[in-house]
């Protein structure tokens, strides 16, 4: 039996996912896997030793970095504030603003991770509950320089 559209959106709007479209993969999922490769990111320098338990055999430090990049910077592409801006220019700045918070983040957690106690659900929840808070914080930022832009 063929499934219709209205099926296939309904089901995606079942567990508040949108529809698989060009636009969405680009500028929906691809900072929503960033999002996690992140906070991933976060517990992979907080706590080095729980990621090489789940991955052994590779040092996934430079994938989740790579991840994070490139969805902060597509999450950064599409804001409003950015739309009149030329396409050079703009990537540039999509790229200045994915590696300054990316790699400010990291330099955060380093500095963090000599602080925090070591203790391994510790540095877990410190990694965690920073980097919900540094992304919380960049998306309200980005959503309030949005609200400036003249429609």
């Amino acid at each position: 039996m063929a499934t219709t559209g209205e099926e296939k959106v309904s089901c995606c709007s079942r567990f508040g996912l949108k529809p698989l479209t060009g636009h969405n993969i680009l500028f929906y999922y691809a900072p929503l896997q960033g999002a996690l490769s992140y906070s991933a990111l976060s517990v992979n320098v907080m706590n080095p030793s729980l990621i090489l338990r789940i991955f052994p055999k590779r040092d996934i430090t430079n994938m989740l970095l790579l991840h994070s990049l490139v969805g902060s910077g597509l999450y950064l592409y599409n804001r409003p504030h950015l739309q009149n801006v030329p396409m050079q220019q703009r990537i540039l700045y999509c790229a200045f603003g994915a590696v300054s918070f990316s790699l400010g983040s990291v330099l955060i957690w380093a500095i963090l991770r000599s602080i925090v106690p070591q203790n391994v659900a510790l540095c877990t929840i410190a990694g965690l509950g920073s980097g919900c808070a540094l992304m919380k914080i960049a998306r309200n930022y980005t959503e309030h320089v949005d609200s400036l832009v003249k429609k």
